[in-house]
């Protein structure tokens, strides 16, 4: 017993030091002795044996020296895989940013799909449990997203499609957390919302059936109003999720409510069977010890199905009038035309709209209000540019006004301190109309 304990702290020990091997998943079997063959080949036994950090200076000094050398993109492929073994937060950020460099340069390789596949491992191995920060899992979704879009064929895609699917219902689960508390503390048109969202863009969900029934439960509680939401969360269930344990109460809801029932979707009732069927169960301690995992349970989560490819989105609540969840209104019919610069240059006043009333000019009689004066526009809003157009004005003429707005006629410009001449010759150019009104006189 002495020689058998001695020998497996040898061996702990030998395996702590490095000495252990981790077989590299990509190596290059061509047998020759090329000196770039022979630098990578030293590189993977360093990665395989976890000397990390000489593997990578022994991969730069590769595709350094030899920089058309066929081992060029495997190097580099390297490189990331080297980080990704390393491991923690620094080694799994520089290996998702190798990866991404990878796949940049070499999009039209297989390695790019495998390359974006260990991406998605990297957040997938940090996402947390439904009830903690969703970073992670979110970040998850994207880029497993990003492989099923860019690589389809790939032989990587049928895991990641599984994958994909355990992350959902990891977000999944944390919006029906959310719904049921909003449920349960009397915020019903919270719980609707939520519950809405989560039902419309995660239907795989393992719970989705329990979230259609909340669902109506919270439009119910919210009055006659929305009874057509409510009828059409039970319709819901009924079609969709037809082995359900609540589809004989819906049933008896849409009857009461006096809606017609559906019928239940054969490719719903297959697919929620073989769920059933090949459901795996949690161990018998993972009730007990699962509150101490950092990494969410997704065994519940669905086995087929095509997940979700838009990932989950901001809804706009029941309770919003259809008006104001519409799109903004507007003006959507402007037009451009070009003339001629010797006509601006001569007339600057026709860079001004004159024949145009901005919305809601018009006062409370309907009347609509008069045209505002050109050139009384360049002096309150003009800009310096703009302003050196009007006769006599010049760059510090310029600044004087625009420090002494707003003006209601042009002989306020005695008050920025602007020479009497220019102020006939701003005069003549407004004419008649910016004279200031009589008291009680619209001005004209």
């Amino acid at each position: 017993m002495k020689t058998s304990a001695a020998c497996l702290a040898l061996a702990v020990l030998l395996s702590g030091c490095g000495i252990r091997r981790h077989k590299y998943d990509n190596p290059i079997t061509k047998d020759t002795q090329q000196p770039d063959k022979v630098l990578f080949d030293t590189a993977i036994d360093d990665i395989e044996h976890s000397r990390f950090e000489r593997a990578r200076l022994t991969l730069q000094t590769l595709m350094n020296t030899y920089d058309t050398s066929e081992y060029l993109a495997k190097a580099k492929l390297a490189v990331a895989d080297s980080w990704f073994r390393e491991g923690g937060g620094h080694g799994l950020a520089q290996a998702e940013a190798e990866y991404k460099d990878f796949i940049l340069f070499y999009p039209s390789m297989e390695e790019s799909a495998e390359a974006q596949s260990r991406v998605c491992d990297i957040h997938y191995k940090q996402m947390e449990k439904a009830d903690r920060d969703p970073v992670h899992a979110i970040r998850a979704e994207d880029e497993c997203r990003q492989l099923l879009q860019q690589f389809p064929n790939s032989k990587f895609a049928p895991e990641i499609e599984q994958k994909l699917r355990n992350i959902q219902e990891v977000l999944a689960e944390s919006e029906y957390k959310v719904g049921t508390f909003y449920l349960k503390k009397g915020s019903n048109a919270a719980a609707a919302n939520r519950l809405t969202a989560l039902t419309d863009q995660f239907p795989l969900f393992s719970r989705a059936d329990e979230a259609l029934w909340e669902q109506g439960e919270a439009y119910k509680r919210m009055g006659d109003r929305f009874e057509n939401q409510q009828a059409g969360a039970y319709s819901k269930i009924v079609k969709d999720y037809p082995l359900s344990a609540h589809m004989d109460e819906a049933k008896q809801r849409l009857d009461a409510m006096k809606r017609p029932v559906p019928e239940a979707d054969p490719v719903a009732y297959s697919r929620m069977k073989y769920e059933l069927e090949n459901h795996s169960k949690p161990g018998p301690l993972s009730h007990t010890f699962g509150i101490f995992k950092q990494h969410p349970d997704t065994t519940m989560a669905a086995k087929s199905g095509t997940p979700q490819m838009t990932g989950l989105r901001p809804t706009i609540p029941a309770t919003v009038p259809a008006i104001a969840a519409g799109p903004a209104t507007g003006v959507t019919d402007v037009t451009a035309a070009t003339g001629s610069a010797e006509q601006l240059d001569k007339n600057p006043d026709a860079r001004l709209n004159q024949g145009a009333n901005p919305p809601g000019a018009a006062d409370a009689t309907n009347t609509p209000a008069p045209p505002q004066n050109p050139v009384m526009e360049y002096l309150n809003h003009g800009s310096e540019q703009q302003l050196q157009r009007l006769p006599g004005v010049s760059k510090s003429a310029a600044r004087k006004i625009m420090a002494a707005r707003p003006y209601t006629s042009v002989d306020d410009l005695k008050r920025s301190g602007v020479p009497q001449k220019v102020i006939d010759s701003v005069r003549k150019l407004a004419g008649p109309s910016a004279a200031p009104a009589a008291p009680g006189e619209t001005q004209k």
